[in-house]
Order: C-alpha cells, then structure tokens, then sequence
C-alpha cells in the first residue's frame, strides 16, 4: 500500500531520488558500465541477447489497496525474468523505468526500489539503470526490459510443437488467479498463502535453461492463462493441445480452498509465470508436471473438449 503522508515527488529533485536508488542496486562483472551514465555497457560472452519488456499501470495492474510498492516491483521482476526463462534463457540485467504522479510519496519509490532490488539480487541480475518521469497527478506506472543469455542451449520458440509431443508445465497453476479472487472477495484469511502468490509471484526460472536442455521443442510462460497461452503455441505449431483432466486433477486440487472456483483457476488463470513447454515423449524433465498431449488439429482442448476464454486482454478486459 502507498504511505499515507510523507515527502512526495513534488518536494524532492530528480537527482536527490535517483541517488538514493542508484545506491542500493544490484550488479554482476559482465556490467563495464552501469547506473549513472547515458546507456549501460555489457560484455556479452555467448555473443546473443535476448530482450523482453512488460509494464504495470496502477489500476490496471494493481491496486495501492492491496499491494505495496515492494509487492509491485517484484512482480515486474519476475514477469520479465519469466520471459527469459521461457525462451530458454538466463536473465543478467533489467532496465526500469518508472512513470509517476508528483503526489507519489519518496517512500513508495522507496518500496518499489527495494522491491527491484531484491527479485534481482536472488536471480543474481543486475540493474542497468533506467527513466525517470512525471504524470499526472494519480498516474503511475512501472516498465521493465529485460536482458539474458543463451548458455549453451538453443531457443525455444512457440512454433515447434509436433503431434506425439507431451504438454507438461513446471510448476502449479492457478495460484495468482486464486488469490486474486480472494482479494475480491475481502475474504483474504481463506487462504494466506494464495493471496501472496498473487501478491509476489515466484517462478521457476531455472526450469527454462533445463527444458531448453532437455529438447523442448516449443514453451512460453503462463502470464494469461494455460488456455489462452497454450492457444498462441497451438496456433504457431499448427497443432491442438489436447488436456488431460486427470493429469490436471492433482494441480487443481492445490486450489481446494477455491472450491468449484479451482478448475476455472488452472484453466484461464493469469500472471502464473509457470513455464508451459511441449517435449518429446520421455524427454519430460525432472520437476515438471505432464499435463495433456499435442494431437492433430488446432486449438486447445480437454479431454478433446474445446476450450474458450482464459486470462486478461488489455482492450477487450
């Protein structure tokens, strides 16, 4: 949650702000160059780069109500470290940029910082440096790119699942949706530990280096939903992911708590950041969970059932 009362934007200075930022950041020997100049300098020794970005936009993406400035900047970390990890990639540094209202107190970029801070130092990433901006007052918004590696493994794109391929995810599903509905609801003592997740998400990022090594012929992070995800891979494979609820039926039962609400959760739930990866059949790694089986066709399916919906679109809701 924002503090209430303290110094805001508004009383402070540019540089006075980023002084107190730029000296708690992580960084890594491959950084030449780091905070405090125009550009960052990295020395790259695999010779590729890898680059993602993502944004949140309070309102939108969260709410002061229910997360504060360290919940919303780790969960900028790790949706960004997730998409490295789901193309097979190790993460090494972040760059951020931080849109703000001048009625934005000095303790929630604080917070926020901190909160970068942290999710980068326990994946050993470095912070590169970043933007600094004003908006309206009410206005906030935090976006990050980041940077990562191919270590000895290949890509793994979406476009290369093959029918007789197993569909196997990394990690539980559901759990951010899950608490996501119990914020909703204000009934947030149901389940504590589910209402964190959604609060800091934690994902699995090694498990993308291990499919890539494995062969995953085609993988990608659970940000909107397993089957609204799994449809971007069976659309660019020109295959159907075909669902097995006795294979989800373990996963599901995680959510109990949600009742008849668990299913929709495994389903469509978003901001999941488990990786989603389709491998050849026995090649499945250690530590994942197979969970239905790429057939002829197109789509997502379960139990050969066709499936709609699932996660959130930034225009149509």
């Amino acid at each position: 949650m924002i503090p209430a009362g303290g110094r805001t934007l508004a009383e402070t200075s540019e540089e006075e702000l980023l002084a107190t930022i730029f000296a708690t950041l992580p960084t890594r020997n491959e950084v030449m160059i780091g905070v405090g100049d125009d550009t960052a300098l990295l020395r790259v020794p695999t010779g590729s780069v890898l680059v993602t970005t993502d944004s949140m936009v309070l309102g939108r993406d969260w709410l002061d109500a229910w997360s504060s400035g360290h919940e919303v900047g780790h969960k900028v970390v790790v949706q960004n470290l997730a998409d490295i990890a789901a193309m097979g990639g190790t993460s090494t540094g972040v760059v951020v940029s931080l849109i703000a209202g001048r009625d934005t107190t000095i303790e929630w970029c604080r917070a926020l910082n901190e909160g970068i801070a942290d999710a980068c130092r326990a994946e050993n990433v470095a912070v590169l440096g970043g933007d600094l901006s004003s908006a309206p007052d009410g206005v906030r918004m935090v976006s990050i790119t980041a940077l990562g590696e191919l270590r000895d493994v290949p890509a793994v794109r979406r476009d290369g699942a093959r029918v007789g391929d197993v569909v196997a995810v990394s990690d539980l599903l559901g759990r951010s949706d899950a608490g996501l509905r119990l914020l909703q609801r204000g009934d947030v003592d149901h389940a504590p530990e589910l209402v964190d997740f959604h609060r800091r998400p934690v994902a699995r990022l090694a498990a993308g280096p291990q499919a890539a090594r494995a062969g995953a012929t085609s993988m990608m992070d659970v940000s909107d939903g397993l089957v609204r995800d799994g449809r971007r891979i069976a659309t660019a494979s020109g295959v159907r992911l075909d669902l097995d609820s006795a294979l989800l039926r373990p996963l599901v039962n995680h959510l109990i708590a949600l009742g008849e609400d668990a299913w929709s959760c495994v389903l469509t739930g978003g901001e999941e950041h488990t990786l989603l990866a389709t491998f050849p059949r026995g090649k499945v790694p250690d530590g994942w969970y197979p969970i239905g089986e790429v057939v002829e066709g197109g789509d997502v399916t379960l139990d050969g059932r066709a499936q709609q919906g699932g996660g959130w679109d930034h225009f149509a809701g």
